[in-house]
Formats: C-alpha cells, structure tokens, sequence
C-alpha cells in the first residue's frame, strides 16, 4: 500500500453498500470497490433562483475546501460553455446546477469565493466556469498534484483507484450534457465525480508533503489561480486538422473562407463545427479546387446526403476563395514569436543545437530524479527559449532571471537553474 492510501485510509468514505471500508481503503483480497452511489443519495437538479438561493446558503455556511467540477457539451454544442455545474463541501452535501436554467452563478462563486476550490484538471473548466460567473482565488488541481506526486496515471477514475482504493464508473463522460431533462445515471455519475474530491485532495496533499513538493504544487495552483483568461487564438483556421497538407496560398484562402462559413453556421445552430462540416472535408475542398457543384459532391465529406443549398453555399466559400486577388492570400505560416523550430537549429546555429541537446538531457534527468513529467519541471519552450538566446553572461543569477521572465514559477528556477548553467556553459 502506498503512502497515499494509507493517508486516504483515515477518511470515512462509503462503499457500494453504504459501509465503512477496510483499514486499507481497497476491497477484500486487493480488490478496488466500485463507487456507485453518492453517499448522500443522488440531489436534484437545481434549476431556479429560489432552489439557487438556498445552496448558495448552505455552501456559504459549510466548512473546508469545496469540491467543484463542471460538464460540457464538447462535440455536441458550439463553444465550451457548462451545461452542469457539480459542487460537495462538508456541511452541505453535493449540489447540481442547472447553468442553462441559471446562467449566472456569480452569487455561488462569492459564496465559496475565499475558499479552497478542489478541481482535477482545473484549466479544462476555469474558463466555463467564469463565463458563468464562478473564479475561484485559490484552488488545489487533484490533476496536478497526481502529476507532480509522479503517479503515472493522473485520470481522475485512476487516481480515485490508485489513491483512494475506489472504482468510479467513467460512462458517461463524453455524453451531450445540453440534453433536458438529463437522465438519472448521468446525474449519479455527475454528482460521484466530486463526490471523493477532497479526500482525494487530502490523501495528495500529504503525499506532496512526504516528497517534499507540497510548496512547488501551492505555486502551481496559485499560478493557475491567477493566470488571466487566454487571449482569443490568432487565425484559429490554421488549426484545422490535415492542414499540413495544404501547400499553396490559394488552397490555404479555401480553408481559411470554409473554416469560416462553417463556423458561422456552427455558431448560428449551437452545434459542434464537426457536425456542420468536417475538417476532412475543408481540407479536401482546398487540395481539389473544385470549379462547381457538381464537383464539390464528388468530394469525400461532401456526398449525397447533403442537400443542393448546403453545397451551394460551400462551392460560394470556394469561389470567393479562387476570386481573392494575390495580395489579400493567407501567408504561408503563422507568424510566431521566439526560436525557430528545433529541427533546423543544426543548420541555422550549431552552437544553439548543441545547447538544446544538453539543456534536454539534463532536464530529463533532473525529472527522473525529482519523479515527475519533464513539463511539469519546466516547460520545453522555455528550455528552448534560453537556449536559442542565452544570457551574454552564464550564470546562476542570469540564467534564473531569463527563467523568470519567461514565467517559470520559483521552484522550478530553483531546481533547474544549476542544470541549465551547466548545459549553457
């Protein structure tokens, strides 16, 4: 058993039949215990401003860190927005909100607001979250934690099993969660995903401790806590899947006015993009250039399934693509800030190839050491950041400055400064 399950077997958690478990927190004969009831029972769904009212309330009184997690519609519905909201804080049992029905949860968030927010993968539903009015100001990410902690396997069924001694039922994680009214077993599954949270939380925290990293995870969290939301993404078009077999300019304007369409009309419907249109399609169109309608539903994606004014207005983003003078064509590349890609380093500045290859070595070998991921010690574009242009004077107080200024929180400068000298030198 590990540290972290000893630490998880002090809790009093619930099993299937609604007992304690055994002292090591796994089922007879080393078996992991299917979790398949909340231990309070499944709440309902909170979907007006009296029932709001009230769990604001009760969570505003509750006691310790609160558990929070968010479910969204991805491949279903436009954007990213929470279609349900789950929340468990001691005191207050669970809560499922209905965000659609309460489109603004500010009043919740102000209510845990000081508190500890307990995500696992707290940067897949920070941005959900705030657009419905909940910013947390301190958080411990359960994902993070199991990363820096170096458990292989940071999933939140696996870190539940791992830790925890419990087997939580992952069916229905990529279900539409826009569906009303949602049917009972999601609303289970839902309310059991927060329903270890803090536990999990607290069997980590320890085990952080015991490695000697529980400082390094609060910079962590408290970085995510404050990060500022992400800028809108510059020609989001270029993300297209099989873009890279796209050479030419013209070709390019094809993606870039079919991209564009569809996005509209994703957005118009509140539908996934996919489901308007898929990227293997837009990516056809731009290779084959096709000069009518007839052609176009020739094409793989564009088959006979799709109605004449659906191809219509798809061949109308070609033709205006094939009309475009020369000097209004996407450029071949986005243009980027920082190094060029490591692949040409050889050819471009041998000397920066030479300091990649070290600084690489030695941060992997520094990240077996410490046992975790070698992006969580420091990130590779920072790496190659401090390679491509070194500070004019290597040393311990240059390279950590570069290091910071390219956002490396203190323990990470702390760790890897002294291997970055070396490799630089």
């Amino acid at each position: 058993m590990t540290d972290a399950q000893e630490t998880a077997a002090d809790s009093s958690l619930r099993t299937t039949g609604g007992g304690p478990p055994d002292d090591d927190g796994l089922a007879p004969e080393g078996l992991p215990i299917p979790l398949l009831e909340p231990r309070d029972g499944i709440p309902p769904v909170i979907a007006d401003e009296e029932a709001l009212a009230a769990t604001v309330a009760a969570f505003a009184a509750g006691t310790g860190p609160v558990a929070v997690d968010a479910e969204r519609a991805s491949g279903y519905r436009y954007g990213q927005r929470a279609y349900l909201v789950q929340l468990r804080r001691e005191g207050a049992g669970t809560a499922l909100v209905d965000p659609v029905a309460c489109p603004d949860l500010s009043g919740l968030g102000e209510a845990i607001g000081d508190t500890e927010w307990v995500l696992h993968a707290a940067t897949q539903d920070l941005p959900c979250l705030r657009e419905i009015g909940m910013v947390p100001a301190r958080l411990f990410d359960t994902e993070l934690a199991g990363r820096l902690a170096g458990f292989p396997r940071v999933g939140l069924g696996a870190m539940v099993e791992s830790v925890l001694g419990y087997v939580l039922e992952k069916g229905h994680s990529a279900v539409d969660w826009s569906t009303r009214p949602l049917p009972e077993p999601w609303l289970r599954y839902a309310a059991l995903d927060v329903e270890l949270l803090v536990d999990l939380r607290d069997a980590l925290e320890k085990e952080l401790d015991r490695q000697g990293k529980l400082e390094w995870a609060r910079e962590e969290f408290d970085a995510i806590a404050s990060a500022p939301p992400a800028p809108p993404r510059k020609d989001p078009w270029r993300r297209t899947s099989g873009m890279h077999k796209v050479r030419r300019r013209r070709q390019m304007a094809v993606v870039r006015e079919l991209w564009t369409a569809r996005d509209r009309i994703a957005q118009r419907r509140d539908v996934s993009p996919g489901k308007v249109l898929s990227d293997g399609a837009i990516v056809e169109a731009a290779l084959s250039l096709p000069p009518n309608v007839h052609a176009l539903a020739g094409l793989t994606g564009f088959g006979h399934r799709m109605g004449r004014r659906q191809l219509d207005q798809w061949q109308a983003a070609v033709d205006r693509a094939k009309a475009l003078p020369d000097a209004e064509l996407p450029q071949p590349g986005q243009t980027v800030s920082g190094p060029p890609p490591p692949r040409s380093w050889a050819d471009r500045d041998p000397a920066a190839a030479a300091r990649l290859s070290a600084a690489r070595a030695a941060v992997s070998a520094l990240a077996e050491q410490l046992n975790m991921p070698q992006e969580n010690l420091i990130t590779p574009d920072t790496v190659r950041r401090v390679c491509w242009e070194p500070p004019a004077q290597v040393d311990g107080d240059s390279v950590a400055a570069a290091l910071a200024g390219h956002g490396a929180r203190q323990w990470q400068i702390t760790q890897v400064t002294p291997a970055l000298v070396e490799a630089l030198s």
